[in-house]
């Protein structure tokens, strides 16, 4: 290989890495809103309306991403941000862009931290047909009470049997003549479900673990600073 095949090679390479297979999965935003609620840096949290996928559970607001209108993901939080809370785009400050969420349900969440530029949630104009009301939380709650941790199991299978009782080969396992072992359905881990239990909101799953990575890696070590 030649030294121009090489220097070609390493310029492709020099763009922005991604994740292998992304075009198989759910690619959607969000943002997580900062408000400051006197002087105290809150959380903003919706609760789906009930008659929606996933209805009355807390989330951030965010979407699928829309190639048709958006330039990027940062744009898809933006737009969903503004269809469901009413909010304009320029009274978003957005401070960076958090850690890529891939569920194993497949789904690819890109986290976008900012900061609402409002004194009231009163100024907010909630679209009622998906957000059901909204609510903050400090911060510093955050800070002092610890998620609760559960799990899921997550297994890979290369057959089913479907609702008529007819199996359903995924991966014909002895027509490849790989190991006869991946004819098996196999657990391969249990992954960490984080729960907050705030008054009467439950907040868990995507979300929770949104707020758990942003309290660890930003908040938590503002405070170890503020000690040391």
């Amino acid at each position: 290989m030649n030294n121009h095949r090489f220097a070609e090679l390493r310029e492709r390479l020099a763009s922005p890495h991604d994740i292998l297979g992304r075009e198989e999965y759910y690619c959607s935003a969000v943002l997580v809103p900062l408000i400051n609620i006197d002087t105290e840096e809150h959380l903003l949290f919706e609760k789906r309306a009930a008659h929606i996928r996933q209805g009355g559970e807390i989330c951030f607001p965010g979407g699928h991403c829309d190639r048709d209108k958006d330039t990027g993901y940062l744009q898809t939080a933006l737009r969903e941000t503004h269809e469901e809370l009413g909010i304009d785009q320029s009274m978003v400050s957005i401070i960076g862009q958090l850690d890529t969420l891939v569920s194993p349900r497949g789904i690819i969440v890109e986290c976008f931290l900012g900061i609402l530029d409002i004194d009231s949630l009163k100024e907010l104009q909630l679209d009622e047909r998906e957000v059901a009301k909204v609510f903050t939380v400090p911060v510093s709650w955050f800070l002092e009470n610890p998620p609760e941790i559960y799990h899921t199991r997550v297994e890979t299978q290369s057959s089913y049997v479907d609702e008529h009782g007819k199996q359903q080969i995924l991966l014909p396992v002895e027509e490849l003549g790989l190991p006869p072992r991946y004819k098996n359905n196999r657990s391969q881990w249990t992954r960490k479900v984080f729960v907050y239990k705030y008054g009467p909101e439950v907040i868990w799953g995507l979300t929770a673990a949104i707020v758990e990575n942003l309290v660890n890696k930003l908040f938590q070590a503002d405070r170890r600073s503020q000690i040391t």
